[in-house]
């Protein structure tokens, strides 16, 4: 991951739909989700998911699988990884151990 990349990640993940479609993937990993499931789901219109996806898709975030007329979308968990690794890279000075994540009540 570099700098262009994780510029292209956030960007496609800031916007409300499309981080609402990113986490409805994450949480269906890994068989993922029909177009049409992520649409009722989140109750968006075709074509508005569409142009969320092609984003989603083009930042890599996201993979699609035609499987007979429908098509299957899935969060790819790679890239996910590798972003929140290149956001966390020499966390501390080097030293992961010491930054402790907030316990959930300290958020």
């Amino acid at each position: 991951m570099n700098n262009t990349n994780a510029v292209t990640a956030l960007a496609a993940l800031a916007q409300e739909s499309r981080l609402a479609v990113f986490r409805l993937l994450v949480q269906n990993a890994p068989a993922g989700l029909t177009v049409g499931l992520i649409a009722e789901q989140l109750e968006l219109p075709a074509p508005t998911l569409s142009f969320h996806l092609k984003t989603l898709t083009h930042a890599g975030l996201v993979s699609t699988v035609q499987e007979g007329r429908f098509v299957r979308c899935h969060a790819d968990m790679r890239r996910i990884d590798a972003l929140i690794g290149f956001l966390t890279d020499n966390c501390c000075g080097g030293h992961p151990e010491i930054c402790k994540p907030a316990a959930p009540e300290e958020q």
